[in-house]
This record gives structure tokens, C-alpha cells and sequence, in this order.
């Protein structure tokens, strides 16, 4: 009742091949094909950088700082200190 029938399809088809031609119609499929590919291609790749990254980020730590002992940092406050005290005087 509301499908669309064989007949349907292929007066569509004629249509289409009449407007378009053959030479054209090839072109565009197989650009389309091209254009698929390229993006399954591109798919698979992101997979394949997410995979690493998630492995990278499993292998590293949480934080790469660098152990400082307690009286260095009051020394390099102060000498930072001194140094604004002499850029204030001038």
C-alpha cells in the first residue's frame, strides 16, 4: 500500500542514469566510496591514539615533582625579597 514497489525503484533509476549518465554516476560513486574509506580510516586511527594514550596515561604518575627540603624555600624567598626591596629603592 505505502512501499515503494520494484517498478518504482527502477523508473527512478532510469531517471536518474538519464539525467546524470553512466560516466558521471561512476565518478560519484566512487568518490563516495573513497570518502567512506578515508573515514573508517580516520576512525581507526583515533581508536588507536585513544588506546595509547590510555595506556600512557596508566604507566606514568601522578605528578613528576621534584623533592625540595624545607630550608630551601625560605632562602629563595628571602633573597627575592632583598631583591624587590632594591628594585624599590632606585
Amino acid at each position: 500500500m505505502g512501499g515503494i514497489s520494484i517498478w518504482q525503484l527502477l523508473i527512478i533509476a532510469v531517471i536518474v542514469v538519464l539525467l546524470f549518465g553512466t560516466n558521471k554516476l561512476r565518478t560519484l560513486g566512487s568518490d563516495l566510496g573513497a570518502s567512506i574509506k578515508g573515514f573508517k580510516k580516520s576512525i581507526s586511527d583515533d581508536d588507536e591514539k585513544s588506546e595509547k594514550l590510555d595506556q600512557a596515561e596508566k604507566n606514568s604518575h601522578d605528578a613528576d615533582f621534584e623533592t625540595k627540603n624545607i630550608a630551601e624555600k625560605p632562602i629563595v624567598a628571602q633573597s627575592e625579597k632583598s631583591e624587590s626591596k632594591n628594585k624599590e629603592q632606585v
